[in-house]
């Protein structure tokens, strides 16, 4: 393990990104911010978040992805790059690839979600072809955007109380910043596939709905939409909603987050290689709305 390595986040403002910054100063890494000049002064809540970062002792690096002198530049300085740049720059990225929602090589999916994911699979084709070390950091659904409204939207703030919609038949089966951090200097994560899967956290739709029901005291009007009702849903509806149901199809209808055994040559499971953290479960995520 040896020296800490010096780390580069971009997209540190985000909502990823701002936890990683934290994670990696708080485990003693020497952490730069790639921030684009006009963040602060366009963004009052990232101006606070900006002034955190240097109080608590963050380098901050003026730039971005866009423009190629001021990336080399901030590259230069530091041993490894954490992208955590928002989905819409997924394509543009050009030097180490944003991962953390699925493994795009395994992805069972329907368009426009077979675009996104392709663009995720060229980059890190990319990568692997240049010989530049690397992990692909996978953590599946975010629980702080699934989880409050169970993906019967995507903007919800709470679970449903009435009634739920379930795609498919409902039977297919994080700390983030954390584990991202932890893997920075690990060697058992050098070009691999670092899965976040934690035991308690695979979950298939049923047993989510079901646990919420216990909590709330009360049982749910279940309404299932068939995989080809669904299908048709995404041919008739409009960006981004398209987007959203096309991923839900593959995730929670295909399956394609858990119906796999890790390959130990290819990926390792964070859970496992770090017993130590204590991960939030959904269980326990899910008491705040109670």
């Amino acid at each position: 393990m040896g020296e800490k390595s010096k780390i580069l986040i971009i997209g540190a403002t985000g909502y990823l990104g701002k936890f990683i910054t934290g994670t990696s100063v708080k485990l003693g890494h020497e952490t730069f911010a790639l921030i684009r000049e006009t963040t602060a002064s366009n963004n009052p809540d990232k101006s606070k978040l900006i002034d955190h970062f240097t109080d608590s002792g963050v380098k901050l690096v003026y730039g971005d992805i866009y423009n190629h002198e001021s990336l080399v530049d901030a590259i230069k300085q530091v041993d490894v790059v954490i992208s955590a740049v928002s989905d819409e720059e997924v394509a543009d990225q050009r030097f180490i690839p944003s991962e953390f929602v699925a493994d795009v090589d395994r992805m069972e999916a329907v368009y426009p979600a077979t675009s996104r994911f392709e663009e995720k699979a060229k980059i890190r084709r990319m990568i692997e072809t240049e010989e530049i070390p690397y992990t692909y950091v996978v953590c599946y659904n975010f629980a702080g955007s699934f989880l409050p409204a169970f993906a019967q939207s995507f903007d919800g703030k709470e679970p449903p109380r009435d009634k739920v919609i379930i795609f498919g038949d409902g039977n297919t089966k994080e700390d983030i910043a954390t584990y991202t951090m932890k893997a920075v200097d690990d060697p058992r994560t050098l070009n691999k596939i670092l899965y976040m899967r934690p035991p308690a956290n695979i979950l298939s739709f049923h047993d989510l709905v079901s646990m919420w029901e216990s909590k709330i005291g009360k049982l749910l009007g279940r309404t299932y939409i068939s995989e080809d009702e669904l299908l048709k849903g995404i041919q008739d509806a409009p960006m981004p909603r398209k987007l959203n149901l096309a991923i839900a199809h593959c995730t929670l209808v295909k399956g394609a987050n858990f119906d796999f055994e890790t390959d130990t040559s290819s990926g390792v499971e964070a859970s496992q290689l770090y017993p130590e953290v204590t991960y939030t479960t959904v269980d326990e995520y899910l008491n705040q709305f109670v």
